[in-house]
């Protein structure tokens, strides 16, 4: 086990470049099983999630070639088991985007359990009621068993009762390689999802509607290889900004995609936090006095989540820990996790000013003069938020369990270094 030591409130300012985006990378990762031919797939984040995938991916004989830092070479010509080895799967809830691409290609899968942050109840039935309109049989309580039917699986169209990312995926890397038309209704739209979309196209399958709730997908008998490479990480362009302006510091991010923070820029603005895009780059100007904007009347100003183009579930955590910094009272709404907001006692016992209505409700009262103290992350969002709290704070923190950290964020210490940041890893 490992932590991070953090000498805080040194202002982090230089510029960086994002990353690619993980939710993008490990669909694109499991897509690899959609065909014999080699995906070169570039900018790849180096983090504990897509190690987990490609672990997963070599065990069922994918031929798996690091061809530089950040640029894998897959070939999953030699694949013919069907069975996901359950220790791996639990690393990661992302192990069940295998099911997809296995049950289109060989008829069948079994599937263990998937792992995952424990935020709160993440279903799986989106998952399955998209296989059982493409003719799937479900079968199975824990271990999941997945069969097609005699000829295949069966262009359809899928209602999703939730837009549930990982369910949409599934649907498209199944349909992808059932001959005809599917359309998903309801699906969901995030920047990860139009990402694999766009993969999909390239490796022969058609796919209209991409960034709307509505896709068809003209699927084919056979998909080719392809070379594409992952869209940048909006989620971590965020999360530096925050450490940013938390610290009052100032920051570029380089490689970005401006579509994709229209809605993170319009409710970080809530906090008083301002930010310039550039072509392609973001800046964080440097000393802001973050106060927050009161709705009309004088009313509390609420930052909440919800599906795309909505404020990302991912980024509450860290939208709260930076309101801390804010001048004023602002009301955190996490709709869409139960858990998601249960690591703000660690918050508070670092000074921070905040009252947990329920699951899915905090009220920040900013700015708060936060100190240095010990805290553990519960999951990968958490961690990023008692970072933002430790480098904002006086004197020392220590953040145990920082694995969950390395899931989500490539070499996170020394880009933190590189931008000022007084980090270390020890063990602890």
């Amino acid at each position: 086990m490992e932590k991070f030591v953090i000498q805080g409130g040194v202002p982090l300012s230089g510029e960086i470049t994002a990353a690619g985006n993980k939710n993008a990378a490990l669909p694109i990762l499991a897509a690899c099983l959609l065909t014999e031919e080699d995906l070169v797939i570039a900018n790849v984040p180096r983090i504990r999630d897509t190690e987990a995938q490609i672990a997963l991916l070599e065990k069922l004989g994918v031929d798996v070639e690091w061809t530089a830092d950040n640029t894998v070479r897959l070939c999953a010509a030699n694949v013919s088991d069907t069975r996901i080895d359950r220790e791996l799967s639990a690393a990661i809830r992302a192990s069940f985007l295998l099911a997809g691409p296995l049950l289109a290609r060989f008829g069948e899968v079994h599937m263990p359990p998937p792992g995952g942050d424990f935020i709160g109840r993440r279903r799986l039935d989106a998952h399955l009621d998209a296989f059982r309109e493409l003719g799937a049989r479900v079968g199975g309580q824990r271990w999941i068993e997945l069969n097609a039917p005699p000829g295949g699986l069966r262009a359809c169209e899928i209602f999703m009762d939730e837009p549930s990312v990982m369910g949409t995926e599934n649907a498209l890397m199944a349909a992808a390689l059932t001959p005809g038309d599917t359309v998903i209704l309801n699906a969901a739209s995030e920047p990860h999802v139009q990402d694999l979309a766009r993969l999909l196209v390239k490796m022969g399958a058609a796919v209209s509607g991409i960034g709307s709730n509505v896709m068809t997908v003209t699927g084919r008998d056979k998909l080719g290889g392809a070379e594409h490479e992952v869209t940048p990480d909006h989620i971590e362009i965020a999360s530096f900004m925050a450490l940013a302006a938390a610290t009052g510091g100032e920051l570029r991010i380089r490689a970005i995609e401006p579509k994709d923070l229209v809605m993170i820029r319009r409710q970080f603005r809530r906090l008083g936090f301002q930010s310039v895009v550039e072509g392609r780059d973001v800046i964080v100007p440097p000393s802001q006095n973050m106060r927050v904007q009161s709705d009309v009347g004088g009313a509390i100003p609420k930052i909440e989540d919800g599906p795309w183009p909505a404020f990302p579930a991912d980024l509450t955590s860290i939208a709260l820990a930076l309101a801390t910094q804010a001048e004023g009272e602002i009301l955190i709404f996490e709709k869409m996790f139960e858990n998601r907001l249960f690591f703000v006692d660690k918050l508070v016992a670092m000074g921070a000013r905040i009252t947990l209505c329920d699951p899915h409700r905090a009220i920040v009262s900013g700015p708060s003069r936060l100190h240095g103290e010990r805290v553990d992350s519960p999951d990968i969002r958490a961690g990023t938020a008692m970072l933002i709290a430790a480098l904002a704070a006086e004197g020392t923190s220590e953040i145990g369990n920082i694995r969950q950290i390395d899931r989500g964020y490539e070499d996170i210490e020394s880009r933190l270094q590189s931008l000022g940041a007084h980090i270390t890893r020890v063990d602890d």
